[in-house]
């Protein structure tokens, strides 16, 4: 039996009788069927290169990736241990493999990320630090194994340092792995401690797989678990994220840049996972300048996210998302509204632009959200149920909930231009 309340949100309320559960979308088989990059037998393991315990082993790593790319390709095997090492550079048909018991240590000095590379900031094209485990424009590549990758001190020189000039490199912190322009990824088992920024950040990148990872970042700011940045085509399930930041998040760059050159993030699956702590569970934002469509997580269970569901955008930031759909998951508590859309901001980031009134004028610049689609959750705590600021000159638009399940069935709404919720009866 289910009770039926819809809202829309126009200048008017209205109700209807019915919500209909929507279908699968058709990508998801698609996405699910993908194959795993498959690496020659070859190995090489990174003590044949001169790496040692307890010195810096960033030449003799990279020398072995290196030597193995030319080869044709294969695995570098990191064996147990604790390796030292700053920024390393995978190439094509290379599996950068941890051994159990092996613990990869990054350096936190800037000079272990030199010389600069091409990656993105919070949406914005840089040539800065890059990644700790950075690629460009390879092919088939992996991060696998059962080891550990351990992030510098929060309080390192990279840290201290930051939005400086070092030799002309403006210092931004580097994402721990972070492929760009790269195709077919595989990033498996592996375990991320102690992350100073973004965990996984793939930019422009096509093929992903990212499975059986383990990621601890909370207490440290900033540090999202999984950023799928401009990308397409990616699988992502059996993943565990206990972060500082956002833990699923879903970019496109920001700005009039990355609206004209139009890289959409799309064709993604999240499925069976599990949120520890974070500020958005799922999150959609704020850097949707490119686009994000075709997105369908399933079956998530959610431990204390400030946010469950969080969908963010900024009036000066262009693009949007659409076609969103998310199903199964059960939230125990959070610290915010289990369901927060968010349009405008705040004054500190965008100035006179986070006020709702005057209306803006309509451009090639006006964020849109719509086509979003949440069924069968679960939620057992939750201060409010929904939280939604659209903009009135851009309202979201076919914003549906089904079978939901709350204690709390409070909501605000404003310029919401359609919501339809079915709540679930116990």
């Amino acid at each position: 039996m289910y009770r039926y309340l819809t809202l829309i949100l126009a200048s008017l309320f209205s109700l209807v009788t019915s919500a209909e559960t929507p279908a699968l979308p058709d990508f998801v088989e698609e996405i699910i069927s993908m194959e795993a990059p498959v690496f020659p037998a070859r190995t090489l393991s990174i003590t044949k290169t001169g790496a040692r315990h307890g010195h810096l082993s960033t030449a003799a790593i990279q020398k072995a990736i290196d030597r193995i790319s030319a080869q044709g390709g294969g695995s570098v095997i990191i064996p147990k241990g604790e390796w030292l090492t700053g920024r390393i550079e995978l190439k094509s048909n290379v599996n950068l493999h941890l051994d159990d018991g092996a613990s990869l240590i990054f350096s936190g000095e800037i000079a272990d990320y030199l010389p600069a590379v091409a990656s993105r900031y919070e949406g914005t094209d840089v040539t800065s630090l890059g990644a700790m485990i950075y690629a460009n424009d390879a092919e088939n590549i992996a991060v696998t194994g059962n080891g550990h990758l351990i992030g510098p001190a929060y309080d390192c020189e990279i840290m201290s340092h930051l939005n400086a000039e070092t030799g002309g490199t403006k210092i931004y912190p580097p994402t721990f792995i972070g492929p760009v322009g790269c195709r077919g990824i595989l990033i498996e088992n592996v375990t991320l401690d102690g992350s100073i920024f973004w965990n996984i950040a793939p930019v422009y990148c096509d093929g992903i797989i990212i499975r059986n990872v383990t990621v601890n970042s909370y207490g440290h700011p900033r540090t999202d678990g999984i950023d799928l940045d401009s990308s397409c085509n990616a699988l992502v399930e059996n993943v565990s994220l206990d972060c500082g930041d956002d833990c699923f998040t879903l970019k496109s760059g920001r700005g009039e840049d990355a609206v004209k050159l139009g890289r959409p993030t799309e064709n993604i699956v999240i499925r069976n996972c599990h949120v520890k702590r974070g500020v958005g569970g799922l999150t959609i934002g704020t850097e949707t300048a490119g686009f994000i469509r075709n997105v369908y997580a399933e079956n998530i269970k959610m431990d204390n996210p400030r946010y469950p569901f969080y969908f963010k955008t900024r009036r000066p930031r262009g693009g949007g998302a659409e076609k969103i759909w998310i199903r199964n998951v059960t939230v125990n508590t959070s610290k915010g509204p289990a369901i927060q859309v968010d349009m405008l901001g705040s004054k500190a980031w965008v100035g006179p632009l986070a006020e709702r009134y005057p209306a803006q004028s309509i451009s090639w610049m006006t964020p849109r959200f719509s086509d979003i689609h949440i069924d069968n959750i679960q939620i057992s705590s939750c201060p409010l149920l929904i939280q939604a600021k659209g903009i009135p000159e851009m309202p979201v638009e076919n914003f549906t909930l089904t079978n939901v399940k709350s204690t709390n069935r409070n909501i605000s709404l404003q310029d919401i231009g359609s919501i339809e919720i079915t709540f679930a009866e116990d």
